[in-house]
């Protein structure tokens, strides 16, 4: 069923009881969390599109995640769920003394990069998905593992980009 909306986002259209899509993502495979993670652009079970590929220096690899901005994934218990994903990435970053732009933006678009050979793909594409779902035990645990690895990482209030780094 396509849903035409007179704005510029418009046609949005209905896909498997998700929240609408726009009809350019018609096409877009849906991610199951514990499918293999591949590089590719897919939609999510909480209706997001989630893209990912590895950057130009082929160090890390973007994940981005747009959810349209569908209120349900946008507050604020899941925005300091996905801060703490983020900066369960960017631990290897600090440690290995990356220096790129803040692995986490807030609101409709975030964006994330973690470090090749970091955290497996596939365990933060996981995590991310349950963060959508409202489950926060993924993020929680990676985030404790990388500071039991690189050290704590930095906290709330300590800028856009890690020190170190």
């Amino acid at each position: 069923m396509t849903i035409e909306h007179n704005g510029i986002a418009g046609p949005y259209f209905e896909y498997d009881g998700l929240p609408a899509q726009h009809v350019v993502d018609k096409d877009l495979p849906l991610i199951h969390p514990y499918a293999p993670v591949t590089p590719g652009r897919y939609l999510t079970p909480g209706g997001g599109r989630l893209t990912i590929r590895p950057t130009e220096m082929r160090a890390h690899i973007r994940i981005t995640l747009d959810h349209l901005g569908c209120p349900a994934q946008l507050t604020d218990e899941k925005n300091n769920a996905f801060k703490r994903l983020a900066l369960a990435a960017e631990g290897y970053c600090v440690q290995a003394r990356c220096r790129h732009r803040a692995a986490h933006a807030d609101g409709v678009l975030r964006i994330f990069e973690v470090r090749t050979g970091s955290i497996p793909l596939a365990a933060f594409v996981r995590a991310a998905l349950a963060v959508e779902l409202g489950d926060f035990t993924p993020t929680d645990r990676l985030l404790q593992e990388t500071e039991a690895l690189a050290g704590p990482v930095r906290q709330e209030g300590e800028g856009d980009q890690a020190s170190g780094g």
